[in-house]
Formats: C-alpha cells, sequence, structure tokens
C-alpha cells in the first residue's frame, strides 16, 4: 500500500470474509458527506470521472464511458441505496472484478481488514475472470477455514445452502460474516466433487511471520514463513532475519504458500530486506507512466535464499517473488502463483463509502506481467490434494523435513551454500 491525499494503493484486492462490529454511536457527518447523502447523483457522478481519470483501460472494456454518464445522471435516485445499486450496475460493466464500490460498512471493513486484526473465518476470496465463480485465493493459517482443510483454488458454490452463482464478492463477504461463536456452512468444490464445511467463526489475531531454526546435517538453516502482507509484516520480517542471522543461519528457506498478498508497501520493504540493488517492482498505467520501486543498499542478509511459492501465492508475493527470482536472487521452488498483477487504487468518496479501482498492473524488474500468468518456479514440485490436506491438519509439518516441498526446497539449498563457501564447486544452483 502506498499512502496518497486521495486513496491508497493495494498489493492485493481480495476480500478478508471477516465479521467486524462497527458502532455508529456519536457519528457526525462532515459537510461533505451530508451534501452526498442528500444529493446521491452526484456520488454517482464521483465514482464515474475517478473511473473515467484513473482506470487502467482506456476502452473501458469497449464501452462509451460518455454516454454511460449521460445515462446514469439523467436517472432519478430517492436514496443513497438506490445510488450505490446503480454504481454497481455502472462498474460491472468495465468486467473487471477488482475494481469495486464498497458502502460505508464495507469500506470501514476493508481498512479493518488491511490492518491485520480479524475476526471471521479467514479465507480471502476472489472471483474468477473467466467463470465469474467465488474462488479461494488462500485460507489464513491458525482460521476456522485453514483447520478445517479448505484449500487455494476452491470454489465457493453455496453459503448456508443460498447458490453463489452470480453472486458478488461484496454480497459473500456479508453472507459469511457474523459473530464470533456463530456458524456458516461452505459448499466448496473441488475437482468435480462438492462438499459441505461447517465453520465457526472466530476472533482471528494475526502474526504474518513465523521463523524458526531447523538442524540439517549441513549446519543451521533459517526458514521464515510469511502468511500475509500486512501492515506488521515488514517489521516482524526484519526481527525474523536478524534473529536468524544472530544464531549464524547457514541460508534461508522463505515460505510464500498459500499467501494472497496484502500491501505493496509491504512486499517492496521486505524485498529490501534481501536485495542489495536493483530494481523490485515497476507499475505501469494506461498513459504508460512507470513508477520503479528499486532495492535501496539495506539488505539484512546475502546467504543462500530459496523461495517456497504456489497458485495460493498472490500478488505482494508475486512481487516479491518475482524480484528475488529476476534478480538471480533466489531459487523459486513449488507451483505458479496465481497470476493477479493489477493495481487497485482505494478511495474514499465523499458519503463515507469507498471505491477500489484498477489503475496499473504490476511488472517484474525483467518486465515479465505478473497478472493472470503468475510467476513460474525455478523447480516445480506439485503436492498433492491429500498431501496438502495433511500438511494443514499437522501444522507442525509445514516447513520442516517430511513436508515435501520443504525437502525439495532444501535440497537446493544445500547445494547453494556448498558454492557459497567453495565458489569453483560444480554443485549448487538449480
Amino acid at each position: 500500500m502506498v499512502n496518497h491525499k486521495k486513496g491508497l494503493v493495494l498489493g492485493a484486492t481480495a476480500f478478508v470474509l471477516t465479521a467486524v462490529a462497527v458502532t455508529g454511536a456519536g457519528l457526525r457527518l462532515s459537510r461533505s458527506q451530508a451534501f452526498f447523502q442528500d444529493n446521491p447523483k452526484e456520488l454517482v457522478d464521483e465514482v464515474w470521472t475517478i473511473i473515467d481519470k484513473t482506470y487502467v483501460d482506456g476502452t473501458f472494456n469497449q464501452v462509451d464511458w460518455r454516454s454511460v454518464r449521460q445515462d446514469y445522471l439523467n436517472r432519478s435516485y430517492t436514496n443513497k441505496e438506490e445510488a450505490y445499486k446503480a454504481i454497481r450496475e455502472m462498474l460491472k460493466k468495465l468486467g473487471d472484478p477488482y475494481t469495486r464500490f464498497m458502502n460505508p460498512e464495507e469500506f470501514k471493513n476493508m481498512q479493518i481488514d488491511t490492518s491485520g486484526e480479524l475476526t471471521g473465518v479467514g479465507i480471502q476470496l476472489s472471483k474468477d475472470e473467466k467463470t465469474k465463480e467465488l474462488v479461494v485465493i488462500a485460507p489464513i493459517e491458525d482460521t476456522p477455514a485453514f483447520a478445517a482443510g479448505i484449500l487455494s483454488k476452491d470454489v465457493i458454490t453455496k453459503i448456508n445452502g443460498k447458490t453463489t452463482e452470480g453472486m458478488e464478492v461484496e454480497d459473500a463477504v456479508k453472507l459469511i460474516r457474523g459473530t464470533p461463536g456463530s456458524k456458516v456452512t461452505l459448499t466448496i468444490r473441488r475437482s468435480d466433487k462438492e462438499v459441505d464445511y461447517s465453520l465457526v467463526r472466530a476472533r482471528i489475531e494475526l502474526h504474518p511471520v513465523r521463523a524458526h531454526v531447523e538442524k540439517t546435517p549441513i549446519g543451521d538453516i533459517g526458514y521464515i514463513r510469511l502468511t500475509q502482507f500486512s501492515a506488521q509484516a515488514g517489521e516482524e520480517m526484519g526481527v525474523a532475519i536478524k534473529d536468524l542471522e544472530g544464531k549464524k543461519v547457514q541460508g534461508y528457506i522463505l515460505d510464500l504458500r498459500s499467501n494472497p498478498g496484502g500491501l505493496l508497501y509491504a512486499s517492496v520493504d521486505i524485498a529490501r530486506m534481501w536485495l542489495n540493488d536493483g530494481k523490485i517492482v515497476s507499475t505501469v498505467s494506461r498513459t504508460g507512466e512507470v513508477e520503479l520501486q528499486r532495492a535501496s543498499n539495506r539488505a539484512l542478509t546475502n546467504k543462500p535464499l530459496v523461495v517456497l511459492i504456489d497458485g495460493g501465492s498472490a500478488s505482494a508475493s508475486e512481487i516479491l517473488s518475482g524480484a528475488l527470482q529476476d534478480n538471480k536472487r533466489a531459487v523459486l521452488v513449488g507451483t505458479t502463483s496465481f497470476g493477479k498483477g493489477l493495481v487497485q487504487s482505494v478511495r474514499g468518496l465523499g458519503d463515507g463509502s469507498g471505491l477500489a479501482v484498477t489503475i496499473a498492473k504490476y511488472l517484474t524488474p525483467s518486465g515479465r506481467d505478473i497478472n493472470k500468468h503468475g510467476i513460474d518456479p525455478d523447480v516445480k514440485l506439485e503436492l498433492t490434494d491429500e498431501q496438502r490436506k495433511a500438511l494443514q491438519q499437522e501444522r507442525d509439518k509445514i516447513g520442516t523435513f517430511g513436508d515435501p516441498q520443504f525437502d525439495k526446497a532444501f535440497e537446493i539449498l544445500k547445494g547453494r551454500i556448498g558454492t557459497a563457501k567453495n565458489p569453483q564447486s560444480p554443485t549448487g544452483g538449480k
């Protein structure tokens, strides 16, 4: 996330499915907010104008955007709910699941979600651009969804028995959220089979970084698992690396599996902890403008590094892994990442609602477009559904020997450590 005067930029746009209590006691409207409450047509025009000026696709999905404005401003709106409905209808013409309108409650929930303090079932959800189905990007560790065995790429077909066909992400969020201790049943389709998962909502305290020293035949190595690029991620990553450096580890395995992304600035900050120089990521808008983020000569370690990725590694995870791969700082092991490389600007609107607009796309240092295809690993090793479920059920095995992808990562890291100690050695690399 990069702060701007009018909003913020996210490295990921998927909703975290949570239940957050928001009270209205003592709430006062500013003059601007009162104006928009009394003039819902002005809110429609505000949204249209933001899209017109910033949306990434200048053809607006082959829609005559100016005639759209005339159509919606010629309508009468008796209240803000009618305006909200019209705005969502208008945005649907763009065909972009990531450009979305949030009413005031949804906007507040989104802001709380990125803070890393959550209440809910622990799923990050997106809408498949082709099938229009609701798809799990990844379950968050230590949450009801993770414990139940819900996996990345699972399709949610029903919520409490109600079909999700044609359902927007925002509507699914409303159905899944609820008070801690209450239940919600998700019907999941996986490999053409549907299974009901009964989940109990809970309060979730997120610590995005977990680290430990793994004892190996070649000495100690550092294992770091990053589960989300939340506001605390950069600080916790820095602490973990410094602690492991103090313990004289030989090299590192960085685990980004099932990390659905989060805040752009967190991914850039963390990349700088591993890279001394080089490009990290660039963003390209519809006008061709490029904003480039680079390393800043403050890496915390230069020891050998292997990174684990999979289909649940999205957005900010892809920025970080792509930067480390293109700069030849790390070898990537696992499966191709999710493929979400678009930039959203999130803006507060006049009545307290919010708008997320796709304004640019990400490119890796070598110029690769992350969106849709994702980041390919250097060494591919795919887990079966049974192996993935087994690791979720026995969390203590993740990131240790017996975790097949960790085993492969260690095999590669061992070679790179050997090469680092003996540059003439033919072993190592990939």
